[in-house]
């Protein structure tokens, strides 16, 4: 996923390897190199700004051209740079150990969301014996009702078929009402896409979110956005508190720029991507 960057880095710091006086104008040589190699890998520009600015603020700040290896410390401070914008580990869902778990999704229209939903929840019971409801709350497209009830059978979890005749408030408050009866341990609820964000949308996941009080919130979205994942992450994160993401088609993407646009937008941990079009290709970040 960030292999075309992994280059790119490499050789920035190969070229500055080894020596033994680093001089302002190699640093900002470097910095423009690691400055267009991010933009190459399609960071949004933000994101860029303050990456390059933290990095130089910290070589100034602990006067790192004046040491003994500026080399050395130059290398570790961008490594340390890109481990504290994309996290050291993989963090886990928020899975309540007694009582309903409330994991709400969102994203635009095409990304993947849907499809995400039901690889979570094969991914989930593979590890667990949770017993599973998937909802939908697309009132939109009665093609995502079927998609999302075909994809349960799949992978052998129920579905919450309301008929597609109410308002999403509704829909809320009566599959929130079935899974507590039914004693669910999880509830995996859809949420309307669009090919852009609009304030409707916006308006109806703040609905959804204040009804629900969902543990996780995901945002899906697609890793071939690139720098307009920056966009999307922070109009969904002006909604409501995105706890995490979920990163699609990651096998078509080897500039990563997506990843570190959301993750510092959001400041949520990418806790995992899709990683093919199958059930099982889904994997913890």
């Amino acid at each position: 996923m960030f292999g075309t960057l992994s280059e790119r880095l490499e050789k920035i710091v190969n070229s500055i390897r080894g020596k033994a006086i680093i001089s302002e104008s190699d640093l900002d040589s470097a910095m423009r190199e690691i400055r267009i190699a991010l933009l190459e890998a399609d960071v949004a520009l933000s994101v860029v700004k303050d990456f390059i600015k933290n990095i130089k603020d910290n070589i100034v700040g602990k006067e790192v051209l004046k040491s003994i290896k500026p080399d050395q410390m130059i290398i570790k401070l961008v490594q340390d740079e890109l481990i504290h914008i994309l996290g050291s580990n993989n963090e886990p869902l928020k899975i309540e150990k007694n009582g309903l778990t409330k994991i709400l999704f969102c994203g635009l229209q095409g990304s993947g969301k849907t499809t995400s939903i039901a690889k979570l929840a094969n991914y989930i019971k593979k590890d667990s014996k949770k017993k599973i409801l998937m909802v939908s709350a697309d009132i939109y497209r009665p093609a995502a009702q079927e998609q999302l009830q075909i994809l349960s059978k799949q992978v052998d979890v129920e579905f919450y078929d309301h008929g597609n005749n109410k308002t999403v408030d509704v829909i809320t408050s009566d599959s929130l009402l079935y899974a507590q009866k039914n004693l669910f341990d999880i509830i995996l609820f859809d949420t309307a896409g669009r090919q852009v964000i609009d304030k409707e949308m916006m308006n109806e996941l703040k609905l959804i979110f204040e009804k629900l009080k969902p543990q996780e919130t995901i945002l899906v979205a697609d890793s071939l956005t690139g720098q307009d994942a920056a966009n999307i992450a922070k109009s969904f994160g002006e909604a409501v508190n995105i706890t995490a993401s979920i990163l699609t088609r990651i096998d078509g993407d080897g500039r990563g720029g997506a990843a570190l646009s959301i993750k510092s937008i959001t400041g949520a941990p990418i806790k995992f991507i899709g990683t093919g079009e199958k059930i099982e290709q889904l994997e913890a970040f």
